[in-house]
């Protein structure tokens, strides 16, 4: 099924926080927009951060609908609907680097918009609407609970202006979305962010040659908020990020098999405008890093994500995370064991990066269970420990 791709022009973003799927209870829906007579346009496209373990990540969207109450249930007042004419099945893992899936558009009453929902069409028979493809292996179906009937439930407040077009972005991180279940199976577990296009720019730059297809990622306090895949040539591009003056400096982290990890803190991010960290003729260039891993147990109720963290200077970095596994709980990370290599920061570049004064190889493993409880542990990778457990 083709796709149609749009690449937008980003002015601006705020994160949104992704709720439980279905009905909530009866707000009117109408709450916050004004009359019809005066109407915007809001439309709807799709990006994605990188995944983990897997070639393609496939889903299927049949519809977008929006409401102005956040509490608004399913049969309730005041949805409105971009219905696709024909859904659309997207690789999320091509939509790397600002590439973005248009979903279409809609007009809508001006006002103030709380409640996004996302439909997703369903597998039937022998037709994946929704599948994964692990690395180096088949086709397999991806379980969507409530996606196909109520939809996946964002909550968060963008403005329709009248006479205006509003841009949305709905970001999927799909390394973070997916669990993999005791029988082999997978399910999504949606971790989604929803960008309405205001006040955004992006961070941009070049990996060697030789770390092409990195994973690099922006962080702000040892939490991803957009990821990418440097590409062949070594580029990659964080967009859309939030202005710092709203949100904060950045820090973009790279991660590669085989190299030590590499950061750039306070990265500041310019409405309107693009920040280089690197360019071509010099671009960030990290040390080889022998690998190793950590793997244990998370009480399967916990339905845990599991983030690997190296911590320099009393601040963490995402460097891995994975979903342990949804009926066992079992986990397995694989990390570079040598120091990290950081530096801060200038519009002078390029920038220098040295070897942090930390232990080479020491990670804080910590569990986010889906209750909110969180659980962490010190380990050295360099020793591939096992057994590294946590009960909830």
């Amino acid at each position: 099924m083709n796709v149609t791709w749009k690449a937008l022009a980003l002015t601006g973003l705020f994160p949104l926080v992704l709720a439980g799927c279905g009905g909530g209870g009866g707000g009117d829906g109408g709450s916050g927009a004004t009359s019809a007579a005066q109407t915007g346009t809001l439309n709807v496209a799709m990006t994605d951060a990188p995944s983990c373990g897997f070639d393609h990540v496939y889903v299927t969207v049949s519809q977008v609908r929006v409401n102005a109450s956040a509490n608004a249930g399913d049969n309730d007042a005041g949805w409105s609907t971009i219905s696709l004419a024909t859904p659309q099945k997207i690789d999320l893992l091509s939509l790397t680097n600002g590439t973005l899936a248009d979903l279409g558009q809609t007009a809508l009453p001006a006002g103030q918009y709380q409640q996004v929902r996302l439909v997703l069409a369903s597998n039937t028979g022998n037709t994946l609407s929704n599948s994964v493809v692990p690395t180096g292996g088949a086709e397999q179906p991806l379980a969507t609970p409530s996606a196909t009937q109520s939809g996946y439930k964002i909550i968060t407040p963008f403005t329709v202006q009248p006479n205006t077009l509003v841009d949305l972005i709905l970001d999927f991180n799909a390394c973070k979305s997916i669990v993999q279940k005791g029988n082999g199976g997978y399910q999504l577990k949606p971790v989604v962010t929803a960008t309405p296009t205001v006040v955004s720019g992006s961070i941009s730059g070049y990996v060697a040659q030789a770390e092409a297809g990195a994973i690099v990622y922006a962080e702000q306090n040892g939490q991803v908020v957009k990821g990418t895949v440097a590409d062949s040539t070594g580029k990659f591009v964080l967009s859309p990020l939030v202005q710092s003056s709203t949100q904060g400096n950045y820090d973009v982290v790279i991660v590669e098999n085989n190299f030590a990890s590499g950061i750039v803190r306070s990265v500041p991010v310019v409405v309107n405008a693009d920040t280089p960290v690197s360019t071509s003729a010099a671009p960030l260039t990290l040390p080889a890093s022998p690998m190793g891993s950590v793997s244990g147990n998370a009480t399967p109720s916990a339905q845990a994500l599991v983030r690997a963290l190296q911590v320099i200077g009393g601040s963490p970095y995402e460097i891995a995370a994975i979903n342990a596994n949804g009926d066992t709980g079992n986990y397995a990370l694989s990390l570079p064991t040598g120091a990290p290599f950081a530096g801060t920061y200038s519009n002078a570049l390029p920038i220098s990066l040295t070897a942090a004064s930390t232990v080479a190889g020491l990670y804080t493993i910590e569990a986010d269970a889906a209750s909110g409880a969180v659980q962490s542990a010190n380990v050295n990778a360099a020793t591939n420990p096992t057994g590294v457990n946590f009960s909830f």
